[in-house]
C-alpha cells in the first residue's frame, strides 16, 4: 500500500505539482483521497509565491473515479454521513474549479467518473494518446450530481445528454472533440507538454490570470454560478441516490461481475 493517497510539492519557481497516490486501485478516489485533496488545496493556500498548479495521477491511470468498495461502505450509513461524503467530494472538486491559480491536469490511461469532473474543473487539459474517458456513474445506478455543472462547462449540455446517459468509453481524439481535453499528446511526451504549458503560464501576470479566471467563471454555468441552493440541492441528490434501491442493484451487479437487473424508469 501507498504512504499517503495524495501527494504534493512546490519548486522555487511556485509551480505545485499535486498527485494523486493510490495507484494500486488507479487512483480511485475514497473519503481519504478527498482529504488528501482538499488538504493539499490547504497547505498551497498558504504558499505565497505559488504559480501554477500540475495535477497528474501516479501510476498507469490518472483516475478511475469513485472507490466503488467505499461507496458501499458509505451507502448503510446515515443520511447525515452520506451527505457528508457527497459534501467533501463536490468541494474538493470545487475548490480545484475557484483556485485563483491556473490548473494543468495530464491525463494518461483511465479518467472515468468523478475524474471527468476533476479534469473538467481544471483550467488546461492534456491528455495522453492512451487515455480513456468515461462518465460512468449511470452504470451502477449512480448519478454525477456533483460534478454536472463543471461537465456542462467543458463539454456543453449537449455532450453531456450523451456521454452522462450512456456511459460508454471513448478515447482521447473524441475528448478532444467534445472539449474535454485541449490537446492529445504521445504518452512519452505528456510531461513535456505539460511544463510547455508551464512555461507560458509562468510567463504571465499573476493578478491578471487570477482576474480573468474569476471573470470566465462567474460567466459560466458550473464555476461560481453554483449558489448555495444549487450546492445543497446537488450534494442532496448525490448522496440519495447512493442510498437508493437502484444504486444497491448496480454496485452489487459490479461486486458480483454480472449484468445488472434495473426496473423501469419513474417519471
Amino acid at each position: 500500500m501507498t504512504a499517503s493517497p495524495v501527494l504534493w510539492s512546490l519548486d522555487e519557481r511556485g509551480v505545485a505539482t499535486v498527485a494523486l497516490n493510490r495507484p494500486e486501485v488507479n487512483n480511485a478516489y475514497d473519503g481519504a483521497l478527498i482529504s488528501g485533496v482538499l488538504a493539499a488545496m490547504d497547505a498551497l493556500g498558504e504558499k505565497p509565491n505559488l504559480r501554477v498548479v500540475v495535477l497528474k495521477g501516479n501510476g498507469r491511470h490518472f483516475q478511475a473515479g469513485a472507490d466503488l468498495k467505499w461507496i458501499n461502505g458509505v451507502r448503510p450509513q446515515s443520511l447525515e454521513a452520506n451527505e457528508a461524503a457527497s459534501r467533501a467530494t463536490f468541494e474538493a472538486v470545487q475548490r480545484l474549479n475557484t483556485l485563483p491559480i491556473p490548473t494543468v491536469a495530464l491525463v494518461q490511461g483511465g479518467c472515468f467518473g468523478g475524474g471527468t469532473g476533476v479534469i473538467s474543473a481544471c483550467d488546461v487539459v492534456i491528455a495522453a494518446d492512451n487515455a480513456l474517458f468515461s462518465i460512468t456513474e449511470v452504470r451502477w445506478g449512480l448519478t454525477a450530481a456533483i460534478i454536472i455543472p463543471q461537465l456542462c462547462d467543458a463539454i456543453g449540455v449537449r455532450q453531456v445528454r450523451r456521454y452522462a446517459l450512456t456511459g460508454e468509453r471513448f478515447g482521447a481524439e473524441d475528448a478532444r472533440r467534445i472539449g474535454l481535453v485541449h490537446e492529445v499528446v504521445p504518452l512519452a511526451e505528456l510531461e513535456a507538454a505539460g511544463a510547455k504549458v508551464v512555461e507560458q503560464l509562468l510567463a504571465n501576470g499573476p493578478e491578471a490570470m487570477a482576474e480573468t479566471k474569476r471573470l470566465a467563471l462567474e460567466s459560466s454555468f458550473g464555476g461560481m454560478a453554483v449558489d448555495d441552493a444549487a450546492y445543497t440541492r446537488l450534494v442532496e441528490l448525490h448522496s440519495l441516490k447512493r442510498q437508493s434501491a437502484e444504486a444497491a442493484e448496480g454496485l452489487a451487479s459490479f461486486a458480483e461481475k454480472r449484468a445488472a437487473k434495473w426496473g423501469g424508469a419513474k417519471g
